[in-house]
Order: structure tokens, then C-alpha cells, then sequence
């Protein structure tokens, strides 16, 4: 079962006692020609995430276990590769590991690799139809592999009434085991940047029409 984070009210605590339960946390990226408007918009993301744990620990207890997507080492092995991958998940998660959390190792390097070289090749395109279907079909099925073995890993390590958070790109197809409460972190930052993306790709579109009529004549 899936909570949308911040909406959990204090009479709804009892009910998840002693259960395992799971914070999920998209994770985002911006780099250094993002727009000024995503890097605020990604900034407010991040603080509202680290809020929105933060007051769910006094609810529900602290966080004992920490997960990433593309990280296949524990402890401060993993922090380090966080600290490079993602500077904002690393600070949320290094404050928990301070507090006592466990960085765990969620992913198997080999998969995770050869997931995104499969991915890397259906991006570039294909001239040969059947070439196609045959990289899709290998993506599918590392892909289906690589996410097996992340919710097994989660399975594994996360014990009765512990609570963990989970960061992953959105739309993944984790399906985690039905005896873990899953709460989605989704702070109205978030909503906010899906607003201003859908907008900035109108805008776009919208200029790209004129140029293209040109074009035509």
C-alpha cells in the first residue's frame, strides 16, 4: 500500500506499528546550464523533502536504513559515490546515517550498468526495426532484473517496525513487497516543477511552430 507523505495525521500512526515502511523519494538532478527558475524550484524540492522526513520521524520513528538507485556499496563507500551522484540526497542521508541509519547497498553493479548501456542504445536510434525490438527486449529484461533485485535487497535488510528511505527516479517499476508501508514524498515543490517543465515545453513547442511554417514556404 502507498501514502502520499504529509498527509498522514496523527490517529493514523497507530495503524502502522510494528510494520516495515518505506520512504520513497524521487530523485531529481539539475547541472550547471539549468535555468535559474529549475535551480530554485530544484532547491525548494530538496528542503521540502528533507521537512516533510524529518516531521514524519517524530511520527513514525527514525530513519535506520538508506537506499539510492546506481549505488551497489554500504556504508561510507556509498556515501561517497552519493556525495559525487547527487549532493542533495547525500546531505538528507549522511544527517540519517549520523543519527544512526544504515547505508545499504540496493543495487548489483553488473545490472545496473548494463541497464543503462541497453538504454544508452535506444536513445541513439535505429535504422533496422528488428535491431530494435531485439536492444528493447534486452532493456526489458535487464531492466526487470535490475529492479527484482533492488526490492529484494530492501526485503533482506529492512526488519520489523524499521522505517527506510528509497531514492529512485520517478516511474521506476520497483514493486516492493506487500508487507511494507511505501509513503511517496511528494512536497508541493514537486508539483511545481512538473508545472514548470509541461510549461517550458509548450513554450517551446510553441515557438518551434513559426519556424517551422518558414521553413515550409
Amino acid at each position: 500500500m502507498t501514502e502520499e507523505l504529509g498527509k498522514i495525521e496523527k490517529p493514523d500512526v497507530e495503524r502502522f506499528k510494528g510494520e516495515r515502511k518505506l520512504y520513497v523519494v524521487p530523485l531529481l538532478f539539475t547541472g550547471k546550464d539549468s535555468p535559474q527558475e529549475y535551480t530554485e524550484r530544484f532547491e525548494l524540492y530538496w528542503q521540502q523533502v528533507s521537512e516533510q522526513i524529518t516531521n514524519q520521524e517524530q511520527k513514525i520513528g527514525g530513519v535506520r536504513h538508506i537506499y539510492h538507485e546506481s549505488i551497489g556499496f554500504g556504508g561510507e563507500d556509498g556515501l561517497k559515490i552519493m556525495e559525487q551522484l547527487s549532493p542533495p540526497s547525500y546531505k538528507i542521508a549522511k544527517e540519517k546515517c549520523e543519527a544512526g541509519a544504515l547505508m545499504e547497498a540496493v543495487e548489483l553493479a553488473e545490472l545496473a550498468n548494463e541497464c543503462l548501456d541497453w538504454e544508452r542504445c535506444l536513445m541513439l536510434g535505429f535504422i533496422s526495426h528488428q535491431a530494435a525490438e531485439k536492444i528493447s527486449d534486452l532493456y526489458r529484461e535487464t531492466s526487470k532484473k535490475r529492479y527484482e533485485y533492488i526490492s529484494q535487497q530492501i526485503d533482506e535488510t529492512l526488519g520489523e517496525d524499521e522505517v527506510a528511505i528509497l531514492f529512485i527516479r520517478e516511474g521506476h517499476p520497483v514493486q516492493f513487497p506487500q508487507d511494507i508501508e511505501v509513503f511517496s514524498v511528494s512536497p508541493p515543490a514537486l508539483d511545481n516543477i512538473h508545472r514548470w517543465l509541461r510549461d517550458r515545453s509548450s513554450q517551446q513547442e510553441t515557438i518551434k511552430e513559426p519556424e517551422d511554417d518558414t521553413e515550409s514556404e
